[in-house]
């Protein structure tokens, strides 16, 4: 069943989205060689609840961390760990948060220092397939809208898109209906309507498209452990041009100021 949302509860979905942000951001000022990904890990769970959250990820089904990191070839659902980062890493920081009964949901994923040009390629592309999936969820298109303006933009860079994990709508749970895949045809799937909240989060893999999961339980992998790009907003969809409810904003800001 879908849920549409109120006005009230979309500025809710904000007010968490935007603590996801924030939250990265105070994860974006200590990457760097030599930081492991717990360390990120409890900067992130602090700052949650310093800041009047819950994490969303932690106990969920079972996951014992507030971030997911995923480094390299590891395409999502990575569990912290005490391995330090290192210099050409990139790594994928996944984060929810409930507040007033409310989720937000979003990643991105950031170079450890001095990463590739392929690898920068790879990022930089993935945050553009985000941006084109964004611009096609509007009222009066179909889901297979959102997915094939992802799916075509990463597959005109030669890149793979990752078929088993999808977007998801949002709400008071973090995973509701409906799916959102990252690939699909125009003008089939769902019509969508004013008031759908949706976690839009592309997964583009530098070579083929297939993953598998680690014996962790958790951790999704690249079949060719080529590395894997993710990055995901919260968006709310309007007439004429979707609204973005979570933000990169200071997480970039942080990052132009490490530069």
């Amino acid at each position: 069943m879908i849920f549409y949302k109120t006005e009230e509860e979309i500025e809710l979905i904000r007010e968490s989205s935007l603590l996801v942000g924030k939250t990265l951001a105070e994860v974006a000022r200590i990457i760097r060689p030599g930081v492991t990904t717990l360390d990120m890990d409890k900067v992130a769970h602090e700052f949650i609840l310093d800041n009047g959250g819950v994490p969303g990820f932690l106990n969920y089904n079972g996951f014992p961390n507030t971030l997911c990191t995923s480094m390299n070839e590891h395409v999502v659902h990575g569990i912290p760990n005490d391995v330090p980062l290192k210099e050409g890493d990139i790594v994928s920081v996944d984060c929810g948060v409930v507040m007033n009964g409310f989720y937000g949901d979003s990643a991105y994923t950031f170079a450890v220092g001095e990463i590739s040009p392929e690898v920068k390629k790879l990022l930089e592309v993935t945050k553009e397939c985000l941006n084109l999936a964004i611009e096609a969820a509007v009222a009066g298109n179909r889901m297979g809208d959102i997915g094939y303006a992802c799916q075509a933009h990463a597959e005109r860079h030669g890149y793979g898109v990752v078929r088993e994990l999808v977007g998801h709508g949002l709400g008071r749970n973090l995973h509701e209906a409906p799916e959102v895949p990252n690939y699909g045809r125009r003008g089939t799937g769902k019509k969508l309507q004013e008031g759908l909240v949706l976690a839009i989060e592309p997964m583009i893999n530098m070579g083929v498209k297939e993953v598998q999961q680690s014996d962790d339980g958790w951790t999704i992998t690249t079949a060719d452990a080529k590395p894997s790009a993710h990055f995901e907003h919260d968006v709310v969809v309007r007439k004429g041009k979707a609204e973005v409810l979570s933000t990169f904003k200071y997480i970039e800001e942080v990052l132009e100021l490490v530069k």
